[in-house]
């Protein structure tokens, strides 16, 4: 049969990423202290195009992800799969994403009531100059986590209360492949910068407690941010970062926000 995506393209422009996107698949990840396990993800995977083709074969990606979603591998050596995936389509680069929810059992700080809490994560894979002595891999780690946060100002000026309301910190991180972080220990560490922590089930005894913490632990978005990148900086294993706080304000019509990239 005809192959038209390899017919001779001359428009004269080169693909950076071309692929799939929103392919749902099982991916094993292996989990501190505990068994791997198997969970949901929704994958994004792309190749560079050169100029002269018309396009990329979307099939291929698709048995690639497949094979290596059966082996039980994908999480593990995402840059394994990324290499199949470049190989399979005979691309100079690549790009894979894995999006996936992670639950942890979290206890509540005083009755000690376990509940699973849902994280909002990904693993991604970049891959250039495949085969040629330049090669570059370069593997990131992704969390979204809500926490508290009491504003300074609200508490100062109010004879009584403080608003307070959730925040999601959205940290990005890129470390040498021998190296591993958990990602139970980069979120714990997350959730303690913040005025609170967020738990998935509170009696009235931690109810209170949290209250009370979050108010005699009032922070701006900005004091968050900060505390989140003193975090990352101190941690020699990590080569670069990303960190994202935006707490959705309980007294305005909009969100407070900051950013900060380094490395």
């Amino acid at each position: 049969m005809k192959d038209v995506q390899n017919q001779h393209d001359t428009r004269g422009v080169e693909i950076q990423k071309v692929g799939i996107k929103g392919l749902e698949l099982p991916i094993t990840v292996q989990r501190k202290d505990a068994e791997d396990i198997t969970i949901y993800s929704v994958a994004t995977v792309g190749v560079s195009l050169p100029a002269e083709y018309k396009g990329t074969h979307m099939s291929r990606f698709v048995e690639v992800l497949n094979e290596w979603s059966q082996k039980h591998l994908l999480g593990i050596d995402v840059k394994g799969c990324l290499e199949a995936v470049v190989q399979k389509l005979r691309a100079k680069s690549g790009y894979l994403k894995f999006d996936f929810k992670y639950f942890i059992d979290k206890q509540s700080p005083i009755t000690k009531v376990s509940a699973p809490m849902c994280y909002d994560c990904f693993f991604e894979g970049l891959l250039d100059n495949y085969n040629e002595e330049d090669e570059e891999y370069r593997f990131y780690l992704g969390v979204k986590v809500p926490v508290t946060t009491l504003c300074p100002c609200s508490k100062e000026i109010s004879d009584y209360g403080a608003h307070n309301q959730r925040a999601i910190v959205s940290v990005k991180i890129t470390y040498p492949e021998y190296e591993h972080i958990w990602l139970e220990d980069l979120i714990d560490d997350i959730e303690k910068c913040a005025s609170s922590e967020l738990y998935p089930l509170l009696k009235r005894e931690d109810e209170k407690y949290v209250t009370e913490h979050a108010y005699e632990n009032p922070k701006f978005v900005e004091d968050v941010l900060r505390d989140v990148v003193i975090l990352l900086r101190q941690n020699d294993v990590i080569d670069s970062f990303e960190v994202e706080c935006e707490s959705l304000e309980s007294i305005h019509n909009h969100s407070a926000w900051a950013y900060q990239q380094e490395g």
